[in-house]
């Protein structure tokens, strides 16, 4: 559960590796959003069902990450996953990352874009991953995709 009382339902383990680890004796200060990527991959494999590297159809746009305490080598971190706004081409996933014994060490917000490789532009949310990620967080997911299609669907009726 969250500081806001929304849940997150999907967890995913990240080793903390002691490449991670700068002259300081912590994990550097970018590896967060290595962590934050590794469950972000895992969310689209496991959730989504896209599973190869061509499966990922999406860009970052945009990324914040807030450092609670150090992170030490050697640990592991339960970094969970959450997605509170599916639009028309793009998506937010926050993140947050504690310890097992559930000390908040990270948390995080990261914007992707859905994107056309071949056409070098950004593509609408397929039907298939907005419906899959809208029913797995169905009572924190804030649609304005189907906000926006509903308005337009008004606006054109006669």
């Amino acid at each position: 559960m969250s500081d806001d009382g929304q849940p997150y339902r999907f967890h995913h383990t990240v080793g903390v590796r002691f490449k991670d680890i700068d002259v300081g004796g912590h994990a550097h200060h970018s590896i967060a959003l290595v962590y934050f990527e590794e469950a972000r991959a895992a969310y689209w494999r496991e959730v989504v069902g896209r599973t190869g590297l061509g499966d990922i159809d999406y860009i970052l746009a945009e990324a914040t990450v807030r450092w609670h305490r150090r992170i030490l080598w050697p640990a592991s971190l339960d970094v969970a996953v959450r997605v509170p706004l599916v639009a028309r081409k793009h998506f937010i996933m926050e993140y947050v990352a504690d310890t097992p014994a559930g000390e908040r060490m990270l948390r995080g917000s990261t914007v992707q874009v859905t994107y056309d490789y071949a056409a070098g532009a950004s593509k609408r949310i397929p039907d298939d991953v907005s419906e899959i990620t809208i029913q797995r967080h169905q009572d924190g997911v804030e649609t304005l995709r189907l906000r926006q299609d509903h308005a337009h669907r008004a606006h054109r009726a006669p």
